[in-house]
């Protein structure tokens, strides 16, 4: 079953910081990835 829960604009911006810091894990790069991967399509 597909996740139906879409990610907002303020955590999309929060994770694509993450993403271009160079002192993020690679943990929570792969959770802010994930995030991303979730935003609606327009």
């Amino acid at each position: 079953m597909a996740n139906k829960v879409r990610t907002s604009k303020a955590v999309a911006k929060k994770a694509s910081k993450q993403l271009r810091s160079n002192t993020t894990s690679k943990t929570q790069k792969s959770v802010a990835a994930s995030a991303l991967r979730n935003r609606a399509k327009k």
